[in-house]
């Protein structure tokens, strides 16, 4: 498949090594960022200084805080920005996205008071553009170190699974397709929860045989959980599903992991989601 631009929206740590993957790539990234100074250093620096210091940007990476900008030409669209502010983003994008351009979310979270998942947010707001998830075990800090990682593109559509294998395919980065694109997002959802109660069971000094009984009861709930709202149960066994839960339940590098393990501690909720 031929060259052709991709944006990135987001400048946190995932959306950065997401931009950095399709530029190494060939493809021109348009990587949209809140402040046009870190934009400007960014473009600069080949560096995100913030989120991902140290780990050099390829040159095929423009950084702007001009969203018309950012998705101008842009056939393939990452939205990698936090569940919270997911709906302003995506409506303040809408405007400028070309006719045929492909949505991709990559945030694990459901929208406060609609419940909504982000897809659904991206049908709702973009309805004619063709919508999908992106979601698996993906610490950007290991990516970023280029250790061996996979991940699940998930659509109804085929050519939204073809075009986002191609765009980010990688030697030390794998893309697995999946139709399923309601349970790769739910499982990307749900594990953020058990997470946080095996943070909570580490902080009060439970050991690996805890851990893994949370993981597996967890994994159980997950399926089915799912299975009733219409997912494949075995959705659940791939990455999106239990490589998820594992790694986001065994490691500080997992934001909802260390927010277990404050509030295990005696931290409170609001101290320890500021604390991230």
């Amino acid at each position: 498949m031929s060259a052709f631009k991709v944006s990135v929206i987001g400048g946190g740590s995932f959306g950065t090594v997401i931009a950095n993957i399709t530029a190494e790539n060939g493809h021109d990234v348009g990587f949209w960022m809140r402040s046009e100074s870190q934009a400007q250093e960014l473009n600069r620096l080949h560096e995100n200084s913030q989120y991902l210091p140290d780990y050099r940007l390829n040159e095929r990476i423009h950084a702007t805080s001009d969203m018309a900008e950012a998705v101008k030409g842009s056939r393939l669209i990452f939205v990698a920005v936090p569940s919270s502010s997911f709906r302003q983003v995506v409506s303040d994008m809408v405007p400028y996205i070309p006719e045929d351009a492909i949505l991709v979310s990559t945030t694990k979270g459901i929208e406060a008071g609609s419940f909504a998942m982000m897809s659904q947010i991206l049908n709702q707001e973009a309805p004619r553009a063709k919508v999908g998830v992106l979601s698996g075990p993906n610490l950007a800090l290991e990516i970023a170190k280029k250790d061996l990682a996979g991940t699940v593109i998930a659509s109804p559509h085929e050519d939204v699974r073809d075009i986002v294998k191609s765009a980010l395919k990688s030697k030390y980065f794998r893309v697995y397709a999946n139709n399923d694109m309601f349970g790769v997002e739910l499982g990307g959802s749900l594990k953020n929860i058990y997470a946080i109660i095996a943070g909570i069971a580490a902080a009060l000094g439970m050991g690996h045989n805890t851990n893994s009984m949370l993981v597996t009861r967890a994994l159980t709930e997950m399926a089915r959980f799912g299975k009733e709202l219409g997912a494949d149960p075995m959705t659940f066994l791939g990455l999106a599903g239990v490589g998820d839960l594992v790694v986001t339940c065994s490691t500080p590098l997992s934001r909802n992991y260390r927010v277990g393990l404050a509030l295990g501690k005696g931290t409170s909720v609001e101290k320890a989601v500021a604390e991230l």
